[in-house]
């Protein structure tokens, strides 16, 4: 192999480290205001929920609990093995290919939970809660965090 190819394909090795370190980075460093702060705000200060709707979302919010930290250990396993994989094969290989596609899957499976959790949060609310409840689900889905 001459002397440019090496170059090339350590500057290619490089790039796809550095891609790398910042989708890991990213996946975790918490943002600045951690998303559905403002969801949370409204459920639990301007809805004005009765002792019944109280009662049943702290139940869901326990239960999700739960359920998110599995989900954010699994993460994090990925994240490992995907630094695994890029220190083993120092570049896309097929090991870096599957680490991602992995987290990819489980932060997918974290995304449909969460909706499944706000979805079933939004059955608790009377009518006249939706729209507000709603607006916050909007709100914490379109604000750019960072």
């Amino acid at each position: 192999m001459s002397g440019r190819a090496r170059l090339a394909i350590g500057v290619i090795a490089c790039f796809i480290a550095a891609i790398s370190g910042v989708f890991v980075g990213r996946a975790l460093l918490p943002s600045k205001t951690p998303p559905g702060t403002e969801l949370h705000e409204v459920l639990h200060h301007k809805l004005a929920l009765d002792a019944n709707q109280q009662a049943r979302v702290k139940v869901l919010e326990q239960r999700f609990a739960v359920q998110r930290q599995a989900f954010e250990l699994e993460v994090r396993a990925d994240n490992a093995r995907l630094a695994e994989a890029i220190e083993t094969e120092h570049g896309n290989g097929p090991r870096v290919a599957a680490a991602v596609d992995r987290s990819h899957a489980v932060m997918g499976e974290l995304q449909k939970a969460t909706l499944a959790h706000v979805f079933a949060m939004r059955q608790l609310l009377r009518s006249d809660q939706t729209g507000q409840f709603d607006q916050a689900v909007v709100k914490a889905l379109t604000d750019d965090h960072h």
